[in-house]
């Protein structure tokens, strides 16, 4: 809590450099890519020493989780009031679709992209990122489970790990540059294939 005289608190100011460092890591991440995003430039752009990186975090890999983890949570709080504002019936399968579109596309692609490739021969990166990659695709499931009412779980997962993937595989093809129309086209037919799906 801040004192009366505006000062902020050692748990504040903990949790702002923490911040920071998740942030200048995200745009690294996006700007230069896994290969060139050095702790000196997270660092750097953090405004922090070396010194308060290793305070908050044990390793390189931890870091690097761990903003992803950052990103995600701040994209799912951002979506919030359009789940609320979800229509009903078979339209809210099709809006729920591109809800995911919208959060495993752009900056969180881009940057979860760079992590997932590096990690095929990084072994600590790959163990910093798989249980965070698990723990945060369960907490979505969960989200879009409780908006599915009385589907099927069964069916709504099925559905949701489809979706996941196939939205991956689609920012990946934005990130190479493929079409836009083309995957346009994808995701309209996947939204229809969804809705029919979880209709019959």
């Amino acid at each position: 809590m801040t004192t009366a005289r505006g000062h902020r608190t050692q748990a504040e100011r903990r949790e702002q450099t923490r911040t920071a460092l998740l942030d200048a890591t995200i745009d690294c991440l996006v700007e230069l890519g896994y290969p060139r995003t050095s702790m000196q430039e997270i660092c750097a752009r953090a405004g922090v020493s070396k010194g308060a990186f290793q305070h908050h975090f044990a390793a390189k890999a931890e870091l690097m989780a761990a903003a992803v983890e950052h990103l995600t949570n701040r994209l799912k709080e951002q979506r919030e009031p359009e789940i609320g504002r979800l229509p009903e019936g078979p339209e809210r399968i099709a809006a729920a679709v591109d809800l995911l579109w919208d959060s495993y596309s752009g900056t969180l692609a881009t940057a979860a992209m760079e992590l997932w490739i590096a990690a095929r021969t990084d072994p600590e990166l790959r163990a910093a990122m798989r249980p965070v990659d698990r723990a945060l695709g369960r907490s979505t499931l969960e989200q879009i489970a409780t908006l599915s009412g009385d589907l099927p779980r069964e069916k709504v997962e099925t559905l949701y790990w489809l979706t996941v993937n196939i939205t991956r595989g689609l920012a990946l093809d934005a990130e190479l540059g493929g079409d836009p129309h083309r995957r346009k086209q994808l995701l309209d037919e996947w939204k229809r294939i969804a809705v029919a799906h979880l209709a019959g």
